[in-house]
């Protein structure tokens, strides 16, 4: 229903202005229906309502900008080839105006069903299967976000049966889970490992589910890094599962270049009009300069100077050593709770985090990303082992996974994980969202000390 409002007040307004320049009226409705109609059967053709589209995940966005464009397009041809004219101001106005509010709705409803989801509605009563490890990480995974999974009971695989309760079960056969399953009403089952004698297991607990409302799911590790590079080749007795070796630089880079030189000349404006205001209050709360200015790590180990408005005493680095002991941080990384070399200014400036806006800057000069890993300290990156270096492949970004999932509440481990699925797995759409869910972050802090 907000689809057919959003598609059919934006195909109306733009065939009110073509009538208005012009156009005949009945002309101009004809063209308004026939665009409304394709948008419409585009939307539901790309399975942008499809229930495991919404609520979480990029893809639900992608998809309604995926069938805007290709609907759009398929007009412009059939306008071309039949020679008509009048498409021009569903063009014009339709197409741009449209998409931003169908997006901005799908966003809203999103909200509201994460909400709900909250309180237990509308969502799948979930029983998971496996081996108690891979079983306790999923479970962990599904409990980070309102994702539509709301999780009922465990069949442990490796689980002796005296140690069974009301909600741990203790399984052998894939009979066994259809039975937990049934027993439990559980609407999806999500088995998180297989046994290693047993490569029929998949397919025997399918055909246990057949004529039930369950849903089965096939839970990979694989994806928890590789998810948008990962696709299915269903070969005769042999479905493989390709996954696509990142690649760090090309065409995709390049757009995310173009992105941040956008975003980032639009902010300085911004920035240069705040600066005096924020550099007054600093000023007046305590000596020293406006502007802080430190040495980080960028792409491939490179060094670079990051600017940020100055929230700390001017004595701060020489009262580092003092303060290491009491370190809040995890890992290598050094924060403090409650600092006593930030200024009065200095916590509303890092609460807001309005501190890091002159960071654009060092996105004009190619040094970071909008969006990307946080840049770390050279004493850091010293501390760094293994695949912790992988963070050091991309530029690093002013916001990113580590900004809007918990910033300084993180552990290192979970730092890092996110920071490494964002440098493999980059895409425009992410890089927007996360843009996004920074101005939220921003006006209700989360992590930030």
């Amino acid at each position: 229903m907000t689809d057919t409002l959003v598609a059919g007040t934006a195909v109306a307004a733009a065939g009110a202005v073509s009538a208005q320049l012009g156009s005949s009226p009945p002309v101009a409705a004809a063209i308004a229906a026939a665009t409304a109609t394709v948008w419409l059967v585009g939307l539901s053709l790309f399975g942008s309502r499809e229930p495991r589209a919404m609520g979480a995940g990029s893809s639900e966005y992608k998809r309604v900008a995926n069938a805007t464009g290709v609907a759009f397009g398929i007009l412009a041809v059939a306008f071309e080839i039949a020679q008509w004219d009048g498409l021009r101001m569903q063009m014009v106005i339709a197409l741009p105006a449209g998409l931003l509010a169908l997006l901005i709705a799908r966003w809203r409803w999103r909200a509201w069903l994460r909400a709900r989801r909250r309180r237990g509605e509308y969502a799948s009563l979930t029983l998971i299967a496996g081996r108690r490890r891979d079983v306790d990480y999923v479970t962990r995974q599904l409990a980070l976000a309102d994702n539509g999974y709301a999780v009922i009971a465990l069949a442990l695989t490796d689980l002796e049966s005296a140690e069974a309760s009301e909600r741990v079960h203790a399984v052998r056969t894939a009979a066994d889970i259809a039975d937990v399953a049934r027993e439990v009403g559980a609407d999806t089952i999500v088995v998180a490992s297989i046994p290693d004698d047993d490569p029929d297991f998949s397919r025997s607990l399918a055909w246990q589910l057949e004529g039930t409302a369950a849903e089965l799911i096939m839970s990979s590790r694989l994806a928890d890094v590789a998810g948008p590079r990962i696709s299915l080749s269903p070969i005769e007795g042999l479905p493989l599962i390709h996954v696509k070796i990142p690649v760090f630089e090309g065409a995709a880079h390049t757009l995310k270049r173009l992105l941040d030189l956008v975003v980032s000349a639009a902010a300085s404006a911004a920035v240069a009009l705040a600066t005096p205001v924020i550099a007054l209050a600093i000023k007046l709360d305590s000596p020293g300069p406006v502007f802080y200015r430190q040495r980080r790590v960028g792409r491939d180990g490179r060094e670079f100077t990051m600017f940020k408005f100055r929230s700390m005493t001017d004595t701060a680095e020489q009262e580092l050593a003092e303060l290491l002991p009491t370190n809040d941080g995890a890992g290598p990384l050094f924060k403090l709770r409650v600092d006593p070399r930030v200024t009065r200014v200095g916590r509303v400036l890092r609460r807001y985090s309005l501190d890091e806006l002159p960071q654009f800057f060092n996105v004009l000069r190619g040094d970071m990303s909008i969006s990307g890993p946080r840049p770390p300290l050279p004493s850091e990156v010293r501390n760094y082992e293994g695949r912790v270096f992988r963070r050091l492949y991309i530029k690093p970004g002013i916001t990113g996974l580590w900004q809007v999932g918990g910033r300084s509440d993180l552990s290192w481990e979970d730092s890092v994980a996110l920071d490494l699925r964002y440098v493999e797995n980059w895409s425009v759409t992410l890089d927007l969202m996360i843009m996004w869910r920074t101005v939220k972050v921003m006006l209700r802090p989360v992590g930030a000390y």
